[in-house]
């Protein structure tokens, strides 16, 4: 059967995650220590013991949800998993690019740590807002984000039926209100800005030269990218890419079109919260789905 992980994005942290990995796993509790020695901070304990707002913090959320990740899917290869393709959502394109042999673990953190620090501060300085819309169609969601005052877009494409805009944070309210209206579901997200828009050009802007200092491999198996929903082919403008994903959509559906269309039967999620089989379950029938993010959940499945 062929397995591909998916990594979880921002907004999926809750209080205590990776704490049984850490503690049951070496492996898991190695992703930890190589995070807190770049990060200059006790991440572990972060997780153990931090609140839900500070959780949320983004230069605290990223690296977490990040090592949960690299944690469970680690534990997973441990135990004899094979996956033969990564696609990660979002924040999760870099614990992607990790596991796939892109990137070290250490440079994974490093980007992380960097990548963080520059989105907090672009948060800080700039008023947005995501929501998620359930029930209405791209098109008409496009429609009402171009009618609506102020700046707002889709950007993140997640299954056929959500798709999440985000934009300044007076206009996102309106046109979530204006989508509600018309009968869909509209769902303001636990980040701190809107992510993969505009908002986020200082973000990406200060974050390149640092993408630029750290040397990239080709992936060893399968990795989808979130800017073009197909495989990575090649490591050209690797550095540039990673600031571009910072202001683009995240195409997750053309990505599980590709998965689906290329023989992928079984979707493990790894990672906290269950969002990313959630948004399988709506787009793909007949497929396997799992959720690791303990130790139980791990060692449930089926690694055969």
């Amino acid at each position: 059967m062929k397995t591909v992980l998916l990594f979880s994005g921002q907004g999926s942290q809750c209080e205590g995650m990776g704490v049984s990995l850490a503690q049951s796993y070496i492996c898991a509790a190695d992703v930890f220590t190589a995070a807190s020695d770049i990060l200059g901070f006790d991440l572990l304990e972060k997780c153990r013991s931090a609140g839900a707002d500070e959780l949320s913090r983004t230069v605290i959320s990223q690296p977490a949800i990040m090592a949960v990740s690299l944690s469970a899917a680690f534990a997973l290869r441990e135990r004899g998993l094979d996956a033969q393709a990564v696609a990660g959502h979002s924040l999760g394109e870099y614990a992607a690019l990790v596991y796939s042999g892109a990137v070290t673990l250490e440079d994974g953190f490093r980007l992380i740590k960097a990548r963080s620090e520059a989105m907090q501060k672009a948060s800080e300085s700039s008023d947005g807002a995501m929501y998620a819309i359930i029930g209405a169609s791209v098109e008409d969601i496009e429609k009402i984000c171009v009618e609506t005052e102020g700046y707002v877009l889709p950007v993140n494409y997640n299954s056929s039926v959500q798709t999440v805009i985000a934009g300044e944070a007076a206009a996102a309210q309106a046109a979530s209100e204006a989508l509600a209206a018309q009968g869909a579901r509209a769902i303001k997200l636990n980040v701190s800005s809107a992510f993969h828009s505009k908002l986020m050009q200082s973000a990406a802007d200060e974050f390149l030269p640092f993408a630029q200092t750290i040397s990239y491999k080709m992936p060893q198996i399968t990795m989808l990218s979130n800017i073009t929903g197909k495989p990575i082919t090649d490591t050209d403008n690797f550095a540039q890419r990673l600031a571009a994903h910072i202001v683009s959509p995240v195409r997750f559906t053309t990505e599980l079109e590709w998965l689906s269309e290329n023989g992928f039967e079984r979707y493990a999620e790894c990672g906290p919260g269950k969002t990313l089989t959630g948004l399988v379950r709506k787009t793909l029938k007949g497929v396997t789905l799992a959720n690791i993010q303990d130790s139980a959940s791990v060692e449930a499945f089926d690694v055969l």
